[in-house]
């Protein structure tokens, strides 16, 4: 008698070279989801948690598709790539259920096959599958109580989609709140798909550092990267838009958005500041490579990327589990202001700069965030831990402490921004701090950011970005001399 064949575990795979993600991975974010749950509330009741997935939207009144990105909540739970689905767990046995739309017969003319019940279940690894229109029937029959996610995203301070379906009134409905604590550790199976976009995002900076010459449009730049990643690395969606700042728009924290849209002429001895990350099957990379126009850096521009570095790497040599991220924050701070009191833009004492937040006119974001699913990953801040009400820290994304298989990002940064400059000359308690005269040099000059993303483990971290980061690395490998020879993690 044959044995049985062992079942095999289906995943993700754009084909080439691209990264296969197996189903087992949304399978174990269930059991987690599933097993947090229990031990925090137990089970006396059978309950089901339910969960929406993204809908397909149009371009305004128009009938033009918008490119379709899944629901961040719902692919953490159950990978699914189609719009308008949603998916229930049994939180007692960890039965799944996945509702997917029934089709008309007319879709199978203008927008390819219709796909059985079965085959949604094949694809997905899921236990039942079942058309979203029967919903109501087949809660009905499994639980009485619904838990469905709802809370605010401390990040965009919006409040998160809660699932909705005809006929949920008639169930007691509770908001889940553990599914952004459950979301904050990664698994062993999603560091490796952030391993992957972090390796193609690398890839696809350093390209871009290869090709970047003065006179091109900084959007040459961002289309080159994004060709990068979707042609070799199967990434769709970028994670977030593109930053090509150059020149004095190397200041302008969030450029690239429709007011100031990646369209400056790329000068002889601009300073290059390039945040970009692809995204693959919605797990995110969010990279800053900062480095010059011509590939030779000035003295000036090497004083300050030198000062940002050695943020960089001081913060990151003291990242542990159990380590405040606001400390870290502040520790940037600290080594900025003593590296700007080295090259005369700042004088005096480190210390009474910190007390009047000099550090937030020079950098005015937080260090860092969570990253994962989304870019901004959610839990930055748990229930009852509030943003600290001062300059820089007011804007730190995450409150809590490190945790060991958090993935973060490292981002310090120095940047001249007139607005903030002329600020802090107007204020007797921070102008006293500063040497107008060698200001006046850096006041065009734009900024540097660098950074990192990071896995942190028992002891330390893992660096997942792989880029030329000191000057000579970056001279070096832009002027084609000696390979880049990177050093990936750090204990």
């Amino acid at each position: 008698m044959k044995s049985k064949e062992k079942k095999l575990i289906p995943v993700y795979w754009l084909g080439n070279d691209t990264l296969k993600v197996s189903a087992a991975l949304f399978a174990e974010n269930r059991r987690r989801l599933c097993e947090g749950l229990k031990a925090k509330n137990g089970v006396v009741l059978p309950s089901v948690v339910v969960l929406q997935g993204g809908e397909q939207t149009q371009r305004y009144c128009t009938d033009t598709d918008l490119l379709f990105r899944q629901e961040s909540f719902f692919h953490w739970a159950f990978g699914v790539t189609e719009p308008d689905c949603l998916g229930a767990i049994d939180v007692d046995s960890g039965k799944s259920i996945l509702f997917v739309p029934k089709l008309p017969e007319s879709y199978a003319t203008w927008m390819g096959e219709i796909f059985s019940k079965e085959h949604f279940k094949q694809k997905y690894a899921v236990d039942e599958v079942q058309f979203t229109c029967d919903i109501e029937f087949n809660m009905f029959y499994v639980c009485f109580f619904l838990s469905v996610q709802r809370g605010l995203n401390t990040d965009s301070g919006s409040t998160c989609r809660e699932a909705s379906f005809q006929g949920i009134s008639k169930y007691s409905v509770s908001h889940l709140l553990l599914l952004f604590y459950s979301r904050l550790l990664k698994t062993d199976m999603e560091l490796e798909v952030l391993r992957y976009t972090n390796r193609i995002s690398s890839e696809a900076h350093k390209m871009v550092m290869k090709h970047v010459k003065p006179g091109q449009k900084e959007y040459e730049m961002e289309s080159l990267f994004q060709h990068y990643c979707y042609s070799k690395g199967g990434m769709r969606h970028t994670s977030y838009t593109c930053i090509c700042g150059t020149g004095n728009k190397c200041s302008i924290i969030y450029y690239g958005h429709p007011g100031a849209p990646n369209d400056k002429t790329i000068f002889d001895g601009d300073m290059c500041l390039f945040d970009m990350g692809g995204e693959y099957y919605c797990y995110t990379s969010d990279i800053t490579c900062s480095f010059p126009a011509n590939g030779k850096f000035t003295a000036d521009q090497r004083d300050i990327y030198e000062a940002v570095l050695k943020s960089s790497r001081t913060v990151m040599a003291a990242i542990k589990p159990g380590v405040k991220w606001t400390n870290m924050h502040r520790l940037a701070d600290r080594v900025h202001l003593e590296e700007l009191v080295k090259v005369c833009i700042l004088r005096g004492s480190v210390e009474d700069m910190l007390k009047v937040h000099l550090g937030s006119v020079f950098m005015p974001h937080g260090l860092g965030h969570l990253l994962g699913i989304d870019v901004h990953d959610v839990g930055g801040y748990p229930e009852g831990v509030d943003r600290i009400n001062e300059p820089g820290l007011c804007n730190l994304l995450m409150g809590r402490p490190v945790q060991e298989r958090m993935v973060l990002t490292v981002e310090p940064g120095i940047y001249f921004i007139d607005y903030l400059l002329d600020q802090a000359l107007a204020n007797p308690v921070q102008s006293r701090f500063i040497n107008n005269h060698v200001l006046a040099r850096f006041r065009g000059f734009g900024g540097v950011r660098i950074e990192e993303n990071i896995t942190v483990t028992a002891s330390g971290i893992e660096v997942l970005t792989c880029v030329p980061r000191t000057v000579e690395e970056i001279e070096d490998f832009m002027a084609d001399g000696k390979p880049f020879s990177p050093v990936v993690s750090q204990e």
